[in-house]
């Protein structure tokens, strides 16, 4: 039972145990903490902060969570999922065919219709998208059938699903 119990008692952390875990400044964490960047709870003279509030802050401020330059060519042409027009830059257009490509499962045969079909769901001309999509060796055409390319490497790490 007192181990259960255990298991839910949050975990608090004073300002110097941040600032050691982080090899920085007391005073540097504790300006954070004060300004409301860190949620805190100020108990005595010191501050108190929850081990989630601490994760969350430093997962906020983590380079792993900024957009590439792919997700914001993808929020920038993309509106709910369905992309209005595609950009003359071949590079912007290859990350929104890529943004396409990834709703087909390698090694499956498509037929045209299929095809069709899954790039209606993002954009209205299929017709130039399975053409780009032959053209930068994304996918290969045989006898009106459909296959994605193994070999392909995609130039994006998309964030966006």
């Amino acid at each position: 039972m007192e181990k259960e119990l255990e298991k839910n008692v949050p975990v608090f952390y004073t300002t110097a145990e941040i600032a050691d875990m982080l090899k920085m400044n007391v005073q540097v964490i504790a300006r954070k903490v004060q300004k409301g960047e860190i949620s805190g709870y100020k108990i005595g003279k010191d501050w108190r902060i929850s081990e989630n509030d601490f994760w969350a802050w430093l997962n906020k401020h983590s380079n792993q969570n900024r957009p590439g330059e792919a997700d914001k060519v993808i929020a920038r042409f993309a509106k709910d999922g369905r992309i209005a027009i595609m950009p003359a830059q071949r590079k912007r257009r290859r990350y929104l065919l890529e943004y396409i490509l990834k709703n087909f499962e390698n090694n499956r045969v498509y037929t045209e219709k299929e095809v069709n079909e899954i790039i209606l769901r993002f954009h209205d001309d299929y017709c130039f998208v399975r053409r780009e999509f032959i053209c930068e060796k994304m996918m290969h055409r045989t006898n009106g059938k459909y296959r994605r390319n193994n070999s392909y490497r995609f130039t994006s790490h998309l964030q966006i699903p």
